[in-house]
């Protein structure tokens, strides 16, 4: 069977390029990175007790926390079973 079509490379359009990276100003940090260290420690420590007082918190005791610890180094350890 034979083609009938020109044998002429397909040309394709460039990546378009992002626009934002070209601007001139100088990328700011928005949101919680502009805020200063300790506004932020703040903050994030009012949603630590929120959770807590909800009862939807939890401390790990030393015992669940190793038994954590250990089931992560076992999963990392076994061998991946490809096909």
């Amino acid at each position: 069977m034979q083609n009938n079509l020109p044998s002429t490379p397909v040309s394709r359009p460039a990546a378009k390029a992002k626009a934002a990276t070209t601007d001139s100003k100088a990328k700011r940090p928005r949101g919680f990175a502009a805020m200063d260290p300790e506004q932020q420690r703040r903050i994030a420590s009012e949603g630590g007790r929120a959770s807590h007082e909800s009862g939807r918190g939890h401390r790990f005791t030393a015992e669940e926390a190793r038994a954590a610890g250990r089931k992560g180094g076992q999963a990392t350890r076994k061998p991946s079973a490809k096909a």
